[in-house]
């Protein structure tokens, strides 16, 4: 029997919905690989189509223990797995868009094509009110513009096929224009690869109301931005910019208290923002340069309680110069806080491990889930706790989890792992956790990273030729040089540092380098830049031959 007659004419239930969502997340999982592959940077570490399907899987498995026959529960079913399976930028988007959808069903036993559109449209609005500063020309530009054709679909016919075509119509031509939309993307000549993983999905589910089980490959439209490399700009959306200033804590009481409306008036205020809550009680955390203008705005809402206020940068100046070397955390006594770290190899790891961090596995190609990192933070036995993503594309999963979190979480936006490890060696036992977190920014921010990978595709990138097989130089997660073989390049990441204005280098070798690689780059360290302390590690991650840091 077909998915739209199992639909009982317009009153999908529980069970039918999880179908049609398996069919979906399978259809995404098919063309995943296709997702990875094509990345702007033609380095071999795309993952937004395996963080997606990674995302999916967590759902529907979610939705699998139970047997829910209400449409309302199997969504929320679905979007809980999400939130805790979310990996990656992408991942954690599509937990949001699957969040809205659940909500707008709330306790409906059945998804009529009427409450399709209005939950695709609460997708949308969910998903966008999670990034502090949205981007057209990304998912979220897709899924506006596939709620906002729902919309008018339903207005003219009471059918999901119809609904979900027209949808999806027109998202393809919202995904074809994000090219235009970004400069990085009109560059490359792509589109965004959230909105293709996001239209995989509807086109998953449409696929399934129509009756097709599976389709041949030549089924598949060969399109140019199919053929060319997807990219997932989430992962460059900067969401903690900013300085210390004073971290400022406050609940508020009252009554018809807004999240969005508090959350909007706020986000003009500083950064950092968390405000989670609504009816008669909100939590605020923010960083701001002005305390007090935040404080008044909350009276304004209701009465205030259990007010902290805390001037972080002013304790840093007081103690940055008068504090003793940083004692070895490697000691067996437990550090002042929790600290999780994200490692992209088993050498980074017992690094980091050794430091007296709690490891998660994950980095380019491997992003750790929500759970997995909630999890971590779990099992450190202090009361508040640090997380170091220590890559881009982790940044959103990890203030997931923090929120999540029932401890004192702080997410350090570090984006490359030798920022992390600066970061914990700058922990100090003799202070409390606001100027651990201060002092762990300031030696993050200190540290410079280069990178050497292979170029897996041809490719111009910002006037940067690129052919497959070159090596390729990322410097701080930019690609900005690429050559015939890994000396040349690293030369050119030196000197752009400038290297010579720095006292240590460390070079943690990948697992694909070899011996002789790694001799010809130690050589080339100590002959060109004698000053510098060459130290040697094993960081055993992949894809990336060789990470270097200045500091």
């Amino acid at each position: 029997m077909k998915g739209a007659e199992q639909a009982e004419h317009g009153r999908c239930g529980g069970r039918h919905l999880r179908a049609v969502v398996d069919a979906a997340a399978a259809w995404l999982l098919a063309h995943a690989h296709e997702v990875d592959a094509l990345n702007v940077y033609p380095v071999p570490d795309g993952d937004t189509g395996s963080n997606m399907s990674e995302t999916m899987r967590a759902a529907t498995a979610e939705a699998a223990r139970g047997d829910e026959a209400s449409a309302g529960a199997l969504a929320a079913a679905l979007a809980h797995g999400a939130l805790m399976g979310a990996r990656g930028n992408s991942g954690v988007i599509l937990s949001q868009l699957l969040r809205g959808f659940a909500h707008s069903l709330g306790l409906s036993a059945v998804l009529t094509p009427a409450a399709l559109a209005l939950a695709l449209q609460e997708a949308s609005d969910t998903a966008y009110r999670a990034v502090m500063r949205p981007v057209e020309g990304t998912v979220l530009t897709v899924a506006r513009v596939v709620a906002e054709e729902a919309a008018r679909a339903v207005a003219e016919r009471s059918d999901y096929l119809f609904i979900l075509d027209r949808a999806l119509r027109a998202g393809r031509i919202a995904l074809a224009e994000t090219q235009n939309q970004l400069p990085a993307l009109q560059q490359a000549g792509v589109v965004d690869a959230g909105g293709s993983g996001y239209l995989f999905l509807l086109e998953g589910a449409l696929r399934h109301l129509q009756g097709k089980t599976a389709a041949p490959a030549t089924e598949v439209p060969e399109t140019p931005a199919a053929s060319r490399a997807f990219a997932d700009l989430h992962a460059r959306l900067d969401h903690f910019e900013g300085g210390y200033g004073y971290c400022t804590e406050f609940l508020i009481t009252g009554e018809g208290l807004d999240e969005q409306e508090a959350q909007a008036a706020l986000a003009t205020l500083g950064d950092s923002l968390l405000v989670v809550g609504g009816g008669d009680l909100l939590r605020v955390h923010i960083h701001t340069q002005d305390p007090g203008r935040a404080l008044s705005y909350a009276a304004g809402l209701g009465r205030l309680r259990r007010v902290k206020v805390q001037d972080m940068s002013e304790q840093f100046e007081e103690f940055a110069g008068e504090q003793p070397a940083a004692a070895p955390t490697g000691t067996g006594d437990p550090l002042p806080v929790g600290i999780v770290a994200v490692a992209p190899g088993a050498g980074f790891g017992a690094l980091f491990e050794s430091l007296g961090a709690v490891v998660v596995a994950g980095g380019q190609s491997m992003n750790p889930s929500t759970e997995e990192i909630l999890d971590a933070v779990a099992r450190c036995p202090q009361a508040e706790v640090v997380v170091l993503p220590n890559n881009k594309n982790v940044l959103l999963t990890a203030q997931q989890a923090a929120d999540l979190s029932g401890k004192t979480t702080h997410v350090l936006p570090t984006r490359t792992v030798p920022q992390g490890i600066a970061a914990l060696l700058a922990v100090r036992f003799d202070q409390d956790p606001t100027q651990i977190l201060a002092d762990m920014g300031e030696a993050a921010g200190h540290v410079r990273t280069a990178e050497l990978t292979i170029a897996v595709r041809d490719a111009e990138i910002e006037g940067l030729a690129v052919h497959t097989g070159d090596t390729l130089g990322l410097l701080d997660g930019d690609l900005v040089s690429a050559g015939t073989g890994a000396t040349p390049v690293l030369a050119d990441l030196l000197a752009r540092m400038p290297a010579d204005r720095y006292e240590v280098a460390t070079i943690y070798r990948g697992r694909d380098a070899t011996d002789a690689q790694n001799a010809e780059l130690l050589a080339f360290l100590r002959t060109t830049y004698p000053d510098l302390q060459i130290e040697e590690q094993s960081g055993d991650q992949a894809h990336y031959h060789f990470v270097l840091s200045v500091e």
